[in-house]
């Protein structure tokens, strides 16, 4: 299929690795030049690196900003040429007791996680208005719906992105801009891989025996039963951000392998 990307600019941010470099990928392989975003210019260039020797034909770059840094971000906007398609996935998570979660840990969690993607749509926005055509995706999560009871600040942050997401599709009424989030389940990151780990090291277990303890305790709604690769959540990424999903604006896309139990 033709996802019609081949005369599109994209800015992922927090994509150096995990899902957003897997975005990053999949837009340059259907033709998009892409820009890719971390927190230290050395991950940038290594990024890039990598996607150059992947794809030689292919339009990357990148630019790097720490989203938890104002500074940064505004460095970043002003250098930022315009794009057509924003993805805002820069994101932290820490699994941490409740009462242990600190003032300082909110604010944090909600500097990066929400406020990214506030300042970066509040940029581009009215730009894809003007020229009555653009992608906004945050990349949110199963967790938005499903509390986890280990990381109530971070599920609590991607609640909020499902609203400002909604909230900003009906700015777009009328136009060819749209704005959708799409919500993962528990996927193959670097994040989680290490996670495992040292829940496996903590206990004396394997890896393979950790990811199925991870499934029967913690995630037992699951259908899948494992792991989503990031490149399951890169693919429908991918198709929201191009023309053919014109239809589809003010959604939250689930790609969670059931984990959500809800219908719709």
């Amino acid at each position: 299929m033709d996802l019609q990307l081949n005369d599109k600019t994209a800015f992922i941010s927090g994509s150096t690795q995990g899902i957003g470099y897997a975005i990053a990928e999949s837009l340059l392989r259907e033709g998009a030049s892409v820009i890719v975003n971390g927190r230290s210019e050395s991950k940038v260039d290594d990024a890039v690196a990598k996607l150059k020797a992947l794809l030689p034909v292919g339009n990357v770059s990148g630019y790097a900003a720490d989203f938890s840094k104002v500074e940064e971000v505004n460095a970043l906007l002003s250098n930022l040429s315009e794009i057509d398609i924003l993805i805002n996935n820069a994101g932290i998570f820490e699994p941490k007791p409740f009462t242990e979660i600190t003032d300082e840990d909110w604010f944090k969690f909600f500097e990066v996680n929400v406020l990214s993607g506030v300042r970066l749509s509040r940029h581009f926005l009215p730009k894809m208005l003007a020229k009555n055509w653009g992608r906004i995706i945050f990349i949110s999560s199963e967790s938005a719906v499903n509390i986890p009871e280990e990381m109530i600040q971070y599920g609590t942050t991607k609640t909020a992105q499902l609203s400002v997401s909604r909230g900003l599709a009906e700015l777009t009424k009328g136009t060819n801009v749209t704005v959708n989030t799409v919500m993962p389940g528990p996927t193959k990151s670097e994040g989680a891989a290490e996670f495992v780990k040292q829940f496996a090291a903590e206990n004396n277990i394997t890896t393979e025996e950790a990811e199925k303890d991870f499934f029967k305790t913690a995630r037992p709604t699951s259908l899948l039963q494992r792991f989503s690769s990031v490149e399951e959540i890169a693919n429908l990424v991918t198709y929201v951000a191009s023309p053919l999903s014109s239809a589809t604006n003010g959604s939250a896309l689930k790609v969670d392998g059931g984990v959500a139990k809800f219908i719709i």
